[in-house]
């Protein structure tokens, strides 16, 4: 059972730490919590669930699909060559979509950015 700790970027704080189930939804964890994670649709397509994540495994690659990957360049928060790229690095300089994340076995640092 990984243990999901939420911190506040700007600040550093552990704003909630929760015990989660591997195949959790990211956002459905930090809703079901009422966590300050800011976002609109859920569905992966507003960019607003932007997180970084730090766990065990890290640096490596991950696969990213197209949806996330164009709603990030969307958003300003890729460029083009890493949209293109169906691997990204998987560091905790990441961007990410919460509601993309599916949790593994290990536990996992959320840093929450502060809101738009």
């Amino acid at each position: 059972m990984p243990i999901v700790r939420f911190i506040d970027q700007s600040s550093g704080q552990v704003l909630e730490e929760v015990a989660a189930e591997a195949g959790d939804v990211l956002i459905d964890v930090a809703r079901f919590h009422e966590l300050p994670l800011h976002w609109r649709c859920g569905q992966g397509t507003c960019g607003t669930c932007k997180v970084r994540v730090e766990h065990v495994g890290q640096p490596g690659t991950v696969k990213v699909g197209r949806k996330e990957r164009n709603v990030m360049l969307r958003a300003g928060l890729i460029d083009a060559a890493m949209a293109a790229a169906e691997e990204w690095p998987d560091t905790a300089d990441t961007w990410r979509l919460a509601c993309h994340l599916t949790l593994g076995e290990a536990d996992w640092r959320v840093l929450l950015p502060p809101a738009d």
